[in-house]
């Protein structure tokens, strides 16, 4: 029995299952954590700051070495119930050489939190940053964001939240990069990784960028591997079709990378994913 396009059940979940799609997961993985490690042992970091009072409601930030300077936000994947920040420490290598201060946000998993309570985390994140970010070299009117996987969605959610109702200007991101993104999540709904995720319709909805429309006007960013599943290539070319018509963005599709290598690109200043997030902040 078809339950969403031309899938069966069994189908849609491999569709979804990124492990099961790339079979050489563990190497990458075991890669972000000696990548991380070095990060760790090479890079000075302010670590668990809190930005509100739950559990994992807590980020690291690498100051750059100069006042003032742009300030990039990682969101990890895991869709929504695995990973921390710990695991991404490596992110913050790639730019602390352009003098771009890294902060990278962790945020309550299912199914301890919906998907709801996660996105209220990453907006308090945001809102912490915006306020204290100077104090770590950032600067609160060059605040870029990126997320990879669940967190793209996360990120493309940032860009639909009228930040005006926390008196804040409605433009304080100016700019996001999301990575082999989820925007629809009416087929995460339907898959196999709705059991611990316990959306039922509506939260399905209002958590899809697709379904919704920004509030930001800033450049945005469209990343994805060639290498991933039919569903991933569908999930950002919607996105980048119910968007490109109110705010400047951009599709690309980058040759011979998977769901895990795409992320590690962001490592190489001469990768796309690199030149990408480059153009962006303009550095």
């Amino acid at each position: 029995m078809l339950i969403y396009k031309q899938y069966d059940q069994a189908a849609l979940d491999r569709q979804y299952n990124n492990r099961l799609q790339v079979p050489d997961f563990a190497t990458h993985l075991a890669k972000w954590e000696l990548l991380s490690r070095q990060t760790e042992n090479e890079h000075y970091a302010a670590r668990d700051i809190a930005y509100g009072k739950l559990f994992r409601q807590n980020l690291d930030i690498y100051p750059s070495a100069q006042p003032c300077s742009k300030t990039f936000i990682f969101i990890h994947g895991g869709y929504w119930q695995k990973f921390d920040k710990a695991d991404f420490q490596f992110i913050a290598k790639a730019f602390l050489a352009r003098n771009v201060t890294t902060v990278i946000i962790n945020y309550p998993l299912a199914p301890s939190s919906s998907v709801d309570g996660i996105l209220s985390s990453c907006v308090e994140a945001v809102r912490w940053l915006y306020s204290n970010i100077e104090h770590y070299n950032g600067d609160s009117a060059q605040i870029y964001i990126a997320g990879h996987s669940a967190g793209a969605q996360l990120a493309a959610m940032l860009l639909a939240t009228d930040w005006r109702q926390f008196d804040l200007t409605a433009d304080i991101i100016k700019g996001a990069c999301v990575i082999s993104g989820i925007f629809n999540l009416i087929p995460i709904r339907c898959s196999y990784l709705n059991q611990t995720l316990q959306m039922d319709a509506r939260t399905a909805l209002r958590n899809s960028p697709v379904q919704l429309v920004p509030f930001a006007q800033c450049p945005l960013s469209i990343v994805v591997g060639s290498d991933e599943t039919d569903e991933f290539l569908d999930q950002s070319r919607e996105f980048y079709n119910c968007w490109k018509e109110t705010i400047p963005a951009e599709i690309t599709e980058l040759p011979g990378l998977n769901h895990f290598s795409i992320l590690e690109t962001m490592l190489d200043p001469a990768s796309g994913l690199y030149q990408v997030m480059a153009r962006l902040m303009k550095i």
